[in-house]
Order: structure tokens, then C-alpha cells, then sequence
């Protein structure tokens, strides 16, 4: 009685994760894809046609081209959750697209962190030489340690630092899945690593979390900082000053809720997915299965990252916003005109 009570759990959470990992979630990514994909490319067209002459505009590159990796996972995991192409597709998703995945995330969540600390030097201790017209200056007399974030060599230095940093902590999760897999073992990821590659997946999720929180941190402290700042400008009435910086930081408080909405859900069940991975003894298949669940659900929510990153950089630089607002009135003009035209030669 217990073993068909135990067969009939296993077969409920198999049709529970049929219809929601293989009916809701694969056209819900298609969709993602599709959106994100015009966007993204449309913001690199954009992008790379401004020059990198600032630190805030390097890191929102950087963010850029980790979405399109992200994106660049999305067809194979449908593919696999869609059971297309069998045990080979399942190991590429397992070796190769998954582990890209991931990586691309921390990329771009070690870049949030370095906007939010850029945008912290500019409002709250901004450089009493810089002659932008949409400064929010600082009445404070000394000068902010952190004012190389600003800088785009050093920007740069910060770029190649994160990308190798993240590169060394990845690409053993790569080599450390090896183990032999075929259609009759049915093996899960997991099951695809060596020990030594159960040990350091361990290991990078826990680093890759720590990451998380020290920019949930990071974010923290600084966009605190800068309400603070901007309050006490409105509180003096100064009202050359504070008008702009509050403009200004309506568009920069949207970083933290693109975070909060597609990273935070995702970490907050991320390690007990993790320790019921590496302990399956001290978990039950029905906790098991429901972590799992939720795990694949916030997945989905940091995936949607493609989709509102492009909001940012509109929000964030002048310079993007500029170009894409000239592009669209290009596009609008000339479409007016053909218009035009058609009319007269009817």
C-alpha cells in the first residue's frame, strides 16, 4: 500500500511538472524570446554606435551583450523542456546552455552593481569639475573615494575582471559534467556530474549567491543614499538643483525594481533547491518536487531580465534615449513621407 501510494505521488508530480514545465513555461520563454530579442538587438544597434566615454555607459554595454547570451539559451531549453531531440539536446542544455545561462545572470547582476555604485558617486559625491549639464551636484566638500567608478578605463578594467571572474567560476561546471548519458539511463543534470563536479556546483552556487546579496547590499546602501540626498534637496528649495535630481532619480530607482522583480525571487530558493540536490536523504520527494517547482517559476522571472533591461538603458542614458527617440523619428518621417507620396500618385 505504501509503494502504490508512493507510485501514484511520483505520477501526480510527473503530469503536475508535464503541464507546467512542458505547457506553460515553453511559450511563455517563446514569447520572452521573441520581445527580448527585438529589444536587445535594437539596444546593441544603438549601443555601439555611442561612444564607451563614460563608466555608466561600459556597464550598460556589458549588460547589454549578457542578454543576448541569455537569450541565446532560451531556444534549447524549450527545445529540451519540449522532450525535442531526445538525450543529446538534454546534455547540451545540461553542459553547455545551462551553465551559460547562469553565467550571463551573475554578469549582468555584478554589472547592476557597479551602476548603482556609479550612480551613487554621481548624485551623492559627484566631482565639483565636471561640467555635465544634467549633474546633480553635491554641496559636499570632499571628494568620494569611489569616483573612479565613473572612469571609463577603469570601467573597462572592471569589465574584464567580471567576465574572467565569472568565466573562471563557470566553466569547471562545464568540464565537470562528463559522465556518460543515453536514453535508457535518463540521467538528470546532476546525475551528469562527476563528484568533483557535485562539490564545485555546491561551491559556485554558493559564491554566485553571495554575489546576490552583496549587490542586494550594494543597492541598498546606495539608492538609500541617494533618496536621502534628493529629500534634503527638496528640503532646502533648491529648486535649480533638486528638480533635476529628481527626475534624474525617478529613472535610476528602476534598476532596483527590475532586480527586485527578476533576481530576488529566484535566490531566495535557490540554496534549499541546492542542499536538496546535494541531500536528497533529507528531503522528501513531495519538498523535493515542490522546490523544484518554485525553482523553475523564479527561473522564468530572472529570464524576464531580457525583456526590462532595455527599459534601464531608455531611462538611465541620455545618450541611448536620444538616439532611439532620433532613430524613431527618422523612421517616423520617412514613413509620413511614402505616405505622402502615395496619396499624390493616387
Amino acid at each position: 500500500m505504501d509503494h502504490l501510494n508512493s507510485t501514484q505521488l511520483s505520477s501526480n508530480q510527473s503530469d503536475n511538472s508535464s503541464f507546467f514545465t512542458k505547457q506553460v513555461l515553453p511559450p511563455l520563454y517563446c514569447i520572452i524570446f521573441l520581445v527580448g530579442l527585438s529589444l536587445n538587438v535594437m539596444a546593441s544597434w544603438i549601443f555601439f554606435r555611442v561612444p564607451g566615454d563614460s563608466g555608466l555607459v561600459v556597464y550598460l554595454k556589458n549588460m547589454a551583450v549578457a542578454d543576448l547570451l541569455m537569450l541565446s539559451t532560451f531556444p534549447f531549453k524549450v527545445a529540451a523542456d519540449l522532450d525535442f531531440g531526445g538525450w543529446h539536446l538534454r546534455m547540451i542544455t545540461c553542459r553547455y546552455t545551462g551553465v551559460l545561462f547562469y553565467f550571463s545572470m551573475y554578469v549582468g547582476i555584478l554589472f547592476i552593481c557597479f551602476i548603482s555604485l556609479e550612480r551613487y558617486v554621481k548624485v551623492v559625491h559627484h566631482s565639483p569639475s565636471s561640467s555635465s549639464p544634467s549633474t546633480c551636484r553635491s554641496r559636499l566638500s570632499g571628494v568620494s573615494s569611489l569616483h573612479f567608478m565613473q572612469n571609463a578605463t577603469f570601467a573597462r578594467l572592471f569589465a574584464i575582471f567580471t567576465w574572467g571572474l565569472l568565466l573562471l567560476i563557470s566553466l569547471p561546471n562545464v568540464m565537470l559534467t562528463s559522465l556518460p548519458a543515453d536514453q535508457q539511463t535518463n540521467r538528470s543534470c546532476m546525475e551528469l556530474k562527476t563528484p568533483l563536479g557535485k562539490q564545485w556546483h555546491k561551491m559556485s552556487t554558493i559564491f554566485n549567491v553571495s554575489l546576490f546579496w552583496v549587490t542586494l547590499l550594494v543597492l541598498a546602501y546606495c539608492y538609500t543614499s541617494i533618496s536621502r540626498y534628493v529629500y534634503k534637496s527638496y528640503r532646502r528649495v533648491q529648486r535649480d538643483n533638486s528638480d533635476v535630481c529628481r527626475k534624474s532619480n525617478r529613472s535610476i530607482f528602476s534598476i532596483l525594481a527590475v532586480f527586485f522583480i527578476c533576481f530576488v525571487p529566484y535566490h531566495v530558493c535557490r540554496v534549499p533547491y541546492t542542499l536538496s540536490q546535494m541531500s536528497a536523504t533529507h528531503f522528501s520527494s513531495g519538498a523535493h518536487f515542490l522546490l523544484f517547482q518554485i525553482k523553475e517559476g523564479a527561473i522564468f522571472l530572472s529570464a524576464l531580465n531580457v525583456c526590462l533591461d532595455p527599459i534601464i538603458y531608455f531611462l538611465m542614458c541620455r545618450t541611448f534615449r536620444e538616439s532611439l527617440l532620433r532613430k524613431l523619428s527618422r523612421r517616423q518621417r520617412r514613413r509620413s513621407l511614402t505616405t505622402a507620396q502615395s496619396s499624390t500618385n493616387i
